[in-house]
């Protein structure tokens, strides 16, 4: 994983389009999420999720204003996603109940002194069991492993979302249970 330190401009620059609108609330999701519970792992990219704010006149969900704000400033993009700061970042616009909520329920933290909001444990293995790839798996098993997460407020997630028969295959997958 990148150093954190560099981690400090990428997140002034979010803070700054938060600031003027841009994007809404947001969080740190995904790997690096993981990082604020978890030993740092190697990982490519920042997954900010992000609630867009409303446009007048359109339902249609677009990212162009945070490409138009960022390459304004000199950020480029790579793929799927834009360089801001040192760090590739993904931008995730919260698209269901599952990571809406993981957005409002996200933790104040600071990097470098920077404030910036993460979404709790319990969301991320949520959300990684939710999108259940092999990376995904191992991640949680590292959540469970550490002690890194309230198994009650999982479990009341994965009620609230409908994620329970995921999680009694994962658990007969990878637990004895």
């Amino acid at each position: 994983m990148q150093d954190s330190g560099t981690m400090k401009t990428t997140l002034e620059i979010i803070n700054e389009m938060q600031a003027k609108g841009v994007i809404g609330k947001y969080a740190i999701g995904g790997a690096v999420g993981a990082t604020f519970y978890l030993e740092p792992a190697a990982t490519l990219d920042v997954d900010i999720f992000v609630v867009l704010p409303n446009r007048i006149g359109s339902s249609l969900v677009t990212l162009t204003p945070i490409y138009d704000y960022l390459t304004g400033r000199g950020c480029r993009t790579e793929g799927e996603h834009i360089m801001v700061g040192t760090w590739p970042v993904q931008f995730l616009p919260a698209s269901d109940a599952l990571e809406k909520e993981a957005l409002d329920d996200a933790v104040p933290t600071e990097v470098d002194g920077v404030k910036t909001w993460v979404m709790t444990a319990e969301h991320l293995v949520a959300i990684a069991l939710r999108t259940g790839r092999a990376k995904d798996h191992a991640r949680i098993l590292q959540f469970l492993e550490n002690a890194a997460v309230n198994r009650n407020i999982l479990q009341d997630i994965l009620v609230r979302h409908k994620l329970v028969p995921r999680w009694e295959q994962f658990q007969s997958k990878y637990l004895e249970i």
